[in-house]
């Protein structure tokens, strides 16, 4: 089973920059976005089941070109469950989860500290998504939760960890939940693999950050415990340029 995740910082814009012959090309099993930035009846859902994807599914923010999360799978999924059941969370269209053969697959956007008003929001977000995820658990234990964490977790995931301690993403805070939720029971996908610095997924558009890798790791693939004997793969997949991320995959076998 091959998973790819992608913040695609609005689908639309994602595909006048090629996205469907990448997706082609790429061909994962299951593909979580997020960030989608737009309604279901907004988009031509026949370009997706073209693309061999005639399973899509979409939970978008209420409030219009904002946010929003999306499954797309080649086979049916036996269960799609739209948002958490927690109203704020639910507004702004940031999780959405279906089952394959045992494992539940979840695409997930958690919201940025972007002022302050915004970074008690996300705080409260994740304090309410651990308690989620711990109970989820119970009842869908080989659970991987692929998206974009908006979180920096160790220096090594940050291109200048001494600048950016004071920001959000990089906050000491923000760095121990996420340290805490893998405590709890998840794999860090990529880190079980790869150990190597300047490993990024998200760079400004500004100062041609990308050009010159100066990137943040933002996006992962949390694989809970049970499923660690399944885990073949996690790389990030920085040659896509559709977005200021770029993709993330998981492969079990």
């Amino acid at each position: 089973m091959r998973i790819i995740s992608y913040n695609v910082n609005g689908i639309r814009a994602a595909i006048n920059k090629g996205f469907l012959d990448w997706l082609k090309a790429a061909d994962p099993d299951v593909l979580c976005l997020q960030e989608i930035k737009a309604m279901k009846e907004q988009l031509d859902l026949s370009l997706f089941e073209e693309a061999g994807y005639s399973h899509n599914y979409w939970f978008s923010a209420k409030k219009k070109g904002y946010s929003g999360v999306a499954i797309l799978s080649k086979k049916k999924p036996e269960q799609v469950e739209y948002g958490t059941g927690i109203d704020y969370m639910d507004f702004e269209g940031r999780n959405l989860r279906a089952d394959f053969n045992g494992v539940s697959v979840m695409s997930l956007y958690l919201p940025s500290g972007t002022n302050m008003d915004r970074l008690g929001f996300k705080l409260n977000y994740m304090a309410e998504f651990q308690k989620y995820v711990d109970k989820l658990r119970n009842e869908y234990p080989n659970l991987i939760i692929l998206g974009d964490y908006n979180i920096c977790h160790q220096a090594i995931d940050i291109h200048d960890p001494v600048r950016n301690k004071n920001v959000s993403g990089f906050l000491p805070v923000e760095r121990e939940w996420i340290g805490n939720f893998i405590q709890s029971g998840f794999i860090d996908s990529f880190r079980y693999f790869n150990t190597e610095p300047h490993n990024y997924t998200w760079w400004t558009y500004r100062a041609n950050a990308r050009n010159n890798n100066k990137g943040w790791r933002l996006d992962y693939g949390m694989v809970s415990e049970p499923l660690e004997k399944k885990l073949k793969r996690s790389v990030i997949l920085s040659d896509a340029k559709h977005s200021d991320h770029c993709p993330i995959l998981v492969e079990l076998g």
